[in-house]
């Protein structure tokens, strides 16, 4: 850590034009990007969604999936050192299942993988015609106070995700994307919906977020960039435009504490009601057409 009491986080945004199926060459451009951000001092560096593929290499899983023993990962490892270091990448996970994952390295290890649990299945995406989705959002330590959660793009817009991040404990938010401006639809503004989105979910749980898109072309989408570091008061505080390269801001836990004290909606979550009301909306929701109550009327079902 950047500071002897671990309160100061030095945190990193790489924006990259990955090329599309070129894993080696998509490795070096990482690694050299690890290195600069290893020599500012950096403690936590955040690639964008699918970094290490390209966007659309769903249909190339086949040739482009690794697993987290594959030796690229393991020169991600050695090149990282102390430093949490996340990439996007396609998982090849047990029983031959194939995933969207982000995959988090340091101090020689493999120390968390998040698979994407929402895929996109709308506008010009199709995650879900190639990838078994993710089944947990989980949290890990960057050192003595932080604790990270990572989310990738379509997770963010549940907002039940991002609540169930902070309740697992999580200090600052992980936000890997791979964000095209054509990608939903002519009427939704994905630039401006991202900036409402990250301003939104840090403000209201009182968390910083780190938000790496990527740039450049495939085929008919262009990705944005807009890649940016939002403080625990949904304030961007370092941004990118639509260059590569490597965006880096201080967080101070000091202001985590603040914001949660003001404002402390992850204190007043009602984990109880959560979980009994989710329950029982489960439990209507899963009765067949034919016997299933109207239960908006019933507010005792």
């Amino acid at each position: 850590m950047a500071d002897d009491d671990e309160r100061t986080l030095i945190a990193g945004v790489a924006q990259t034009n990955t090329v599309l199926g070129d894993l080696d060459a998509n490795l070096d451009d990482h690694l050299r990007l690890v290195d600069q951000a290893r020599g500012a001092g950096c403690d936590c560096l955040l690639f964008p969604e699918m970094s290490l593929t390209g966007h659309s290499a769903g249909g190339r899983a086949l040739d482009l999936a690794l697993a987290r023993d594959d030796p690229r990962i393991d020169r991600l490892v050695r090149a990282s050192g102390p430093m949490r270091t996340t990439v996007g990448l396609i998982e090849e996970g047990p029983a031959a299942q194939f995933y969207n994952s982000a995959v988090t390295v340091a101090d020689g290890r493999v120390v968390h993988v998040h698979r994407k649990v929402n895929l996109a299945t709308y506008g010009l995406l199709d995650d879900g015609k190639h990838f078994a989705p993710g089944r947990y959002v989980e949290t890990f330590p960057i050192g003595r106070h932080w604790r990270a959660a990572t989310l990738i793009c379509n997770d963010l817009w549940n907002p039940m995700l991002v609540g169930l991040a902070a309740l697992h404990g999580a200090t600052i938010l992980l936000a890997p994307v791979s964000s095209a401006r054509e990608a939903v639809g002519a009427d939704f503004d994905n630039p401006g919906g991202w900036e409402t989105a990250c301003r939104y979910s840090a403000m209201v749980y009182g968390m910083p977020i780190l938000f790496a898109n990527r740039v450049g072309r495939e085929g008919d989408l262009r990705f944005w960039g807009g890649s940016r570091i939002v403080d625990p008061f949904g304030h961007t505080i370092e941004g990118a435009g639509e260059a590569e390269g490597l965006t880096l801001a201080r967080l101070d836990f000091g202001a985590v504490r603040r914001a949660r004290l003001q404002l402390p909606t992850v204190r007043d979550s009602n984990l109880d009601l959560l979980v009994r009301e989710t329950t029982r909306l489960q439990r209507i929701l899963g009765v067949p057409d034919a016997v299933r109550r109207d239960w908006s009327w019933d507010p005792g079902a």
